[in-house]
């Protein structure tokens, strides 16, 4: 597990550390890098609301198909699949905006643990020597930010002082309070310790803004609900559960990814606003719906033709769009109805087939 958030850690650390050596600030640098990270997520966002009107435009086809094979699972999923391909719907191309802020979390808990690795740069031969010194033999996530504390306290350069001036110097300089909170501390060690304040404020904040974004996304967008069909349940469950998540996460790490995750929401919060008003839902939706019926009738159909060379009659296959095979289909039959009636044939022009 280690390993995992190393990986997605190590090029976070890169970003944080460039933006700490200009602002010297940890905390500032921590609410950048979030509005950075926000705004890259900002084209999967989008992709995703025109995802969700897709498939709000596909729900009534998709809602047949469901009560036709309600009893033939497999066949139901079939025609689901070819419902999807004939109207280029991949169900599957929302869920990386969903993906993205919890494999960005897994990555921050590694930043905010690793201040020694990420924002000091310190090397790896140097920071073992200080666990040494310590003797951290528990928890590795924590080893770096007791190292700071340790330094940071009092008589902390004469113990380290097999580190050199140097590393000793960067240690203590590193400042991890923002706003009268260490961002290091872990607010359920805290309040275990009987320091309530301020730290209870990272988890309250934390539900709050996460009950605030699901509650304003289904409330600016009830079409979602609708198109969800049974899951909206599902959807509104989550809107109390998600809350209860975010407050555990923030109350088991270090604040200073608690702050991330609580500015990540409140940015979350303004998105789904300016979002809501540049790419309404109901309009996507009905723009869906065009793209789609223009895709169907541009779709090209096999089709059977006797035409007669050199006196024998041959069959020939061609492909013709599906207005052009409506089209055939009804001057077909007026021809019928023609020769049966005795009445005048009239050509089918487009107005007939808009009816």
């Amino acid at each position: 597990m280690n390993l995992i958030y190393t990986i997605l850690g190590t090029p976070l650390g890169w970003i944080i550390w460039a933006i700490y050596q200009v602002i010297h600030s940890y905390g500032w640098s921590l609410i950048i890098f979030t509005i950075i990270l926000r705004l890259v997520q900002v084209p999967f966002a989008i992709k995703q609301q025109k995802s969700s009107a897709r498939m709000g435009a596909l729900q009534p086809k998709m809602a047949e198909i469901n009560k036709k094979y309600a009893n033939n699972p497999q066949k139901r999923q079939e025609e689901l699949m070819k419902l999807q391909q004939e109207y280029g719907y991949n169900p599957m191309s929302g869920c990386l905006p969903m993906a993205i802020p919890f494999i960005i979390l897994f990555g921050m808990i590694d930043v905010v643990y690793k201040p020694l690795t990420h924002i000091l740069h310190l090397s790896s031969d140097v920071i073992q020597q200080a666990a040494d010194i310590i003797g951290n033999t528990g928890n590795m996530m924590t080893q770096q930010l007791s190292i700071i504390s340790q330094v940071q306290a009092s008589g902390g350069a004469e113990k380290f002082a097999a580190l050199g001036p140097d590393v000793i110097e960067k240690i203590q300089n590193l400042d991890l309070n923002f706003l009268g909170i260490n961002l290091g501390s872990v607010p359920l060690e805290q309040i275990q310790q009987g320091i309530i304040f301020p730290l209870i404020l990272l988890p309250v904040l934390a539900g709050v803004f996460s009950f605030l974004q699901m509650f304003v996304s289904m409330k600016m967008n009830p079409m979602s609900m609708e198109a969800a069909g049974g899951a909206g349940c599902s959807m509104k469950v989550m809107m109390y559960i998600m809350p209860i998540f975010s407050i555990w996460i923030t109350c088991t790490v270090p604040a200073g990814v608690g702050s991330y995750w609580i500015i990540s929401y409140l940015i979350g919060l303004v998105q789904v606003i300016v979002l809501n008003n540049f790419y309404n839902p109901k309009r996507l939706r009905e723009e869906a719906k065009a793209e789609m019926e223009a895709k169907r009738k541009s779709k090209k159909t096999t089709i059977k033709e006797e035409i007669k060379i050199d006196g024998e009659t041959v069959v020939k296959e061609k492909q013709v769009s599906q207005k052009e095979w409506n089209r055939q289909r009804l001057a077909a039959a007026r021809k019928a109805d023609a020769e049966k009636y005795g009445e005048e044939y009239i050509d089918v022009t487009d107005d007939d087939l808009l009816s």
